[in-house]
């Protein structure tokens, strides 16, 4: 996994945002989710950088090495306007945008709200609709409005083997403990980066997918759905259901993988990701 110290910095309105750049060609700008940063997508960056332009930013949503400004907007309007401005700055055009879990969600709803720099859009396993935040996870937005909440959501964390079962379930095989441990360590000692999560975790509510969702109906935007077929976390339903009501929508299942696609299957969404820019 790449050093985070090794990535470029820009200064957006936000906050400053820490990204890897690789390649060139067409851009492709990864989107990862909730507690994780841009190595997400290491292995996809690794191997699609020869043929694309690949830059995979570290976002405000719970892991970033560095906090935002403090009356910087993350919910996910908010970020959806931070991920805007970055494209703008690095002025980009016709950027395929990738996004996973949360970060899917965030995608939708750039894509729905700041359409003018985008090409395409893929989504790997993520929230839609009703479905974000996720089965188990509704209990944390309401959690951390409550005084002390956010310390009582985060001490169980403070145990590394608990931070690293709270993630398995999203790969098929066990991440590096080191790599978790990085995960968490902003959100759980930056009083900066813990601020930017309780404001991460309050805006996260089902309403922001489902008007991204019904806007969609109405897109002609490419969008490719790589998922994973036994994810229990986003089931292969929701996918489907979104590839039949987006009019230039179609799925492709990427088998033995769970939620972190790019993580379990690197080349294969390369590949997928590939294919898509050229055709489009």
């Amino acid at each position: 996994m790449t050093d985070p110290a090794n990535r470029r910095e820009i200064d957006l309105p936000a906050g400053r945002i820490r990204y890897r750049e690789a390649g060139e060609g067409k851009p492709v700008v990864f989107v990862h989710g909730y507690l994780v940063d841009g190595r997400l997508w290491d292995g996809v960056v690794d191997r699609l950088s020869d043929r694309c332009r690949c830059i995979a930013p570290d976002w405000p949503i719970g892991a970033q090495q560095i906090a935002m400004k403090p009356d910087a907007d993350l919910t996910p309007y908010g970020i959806a306007a931070t991920i805007a401005s970055f494209l703008e700055a690095l002025d980009l055009e016709d950027v395929t945008i990738v996004g996973n879990d949360s970060g899917g969600a965030m995608s939708q709803v750039l894509v729905t709200r700041h359409p003018e720099r985008i090409g395409r859009l893929v989504l790997t396993n993520c929230d839609t609709y009703s479905n974000f935040p996720p089965g188990p996870f509704k209990l944390m937005p309401p959690l951390v409005k409550l005084p002390g909440g956010m310390a009582v959501l985060a001490a169980p964390f403070r145990i590394g083997a608990v931070a690293r079962a709270a993630f398995r379930p999203f790969t098929k095989n066990p991440l590096p403990p080191e790599l978790v441990a990085s995960w968490m360590e902003p959100g759980l000692n930056d009083s900066g980066v813990k601020r930017d999560l309780k404001k991460v975790t309050i805006g996260m509510h089902r309403r922001y997918t489902l008007e991204a969702a019904e806007k969609l109906r109405d897109s002609d935007l490419p969008l490719l759905l790589t998922w994973a077929p036994g994810d229990r976390v986003f089931p292969l339903k929701t996918a489907e259901k979104l590839a039949a009501e987006v009019p230039n929508a179609r799925i492709v299942q990427i088998p033995d993988s769970r939620t972190f696609v790019p993580i379990d299957q690197p080349q294969r969404l390369a590949d997928e990701i590939e294919t898509f820019v050229g055709a489009g």
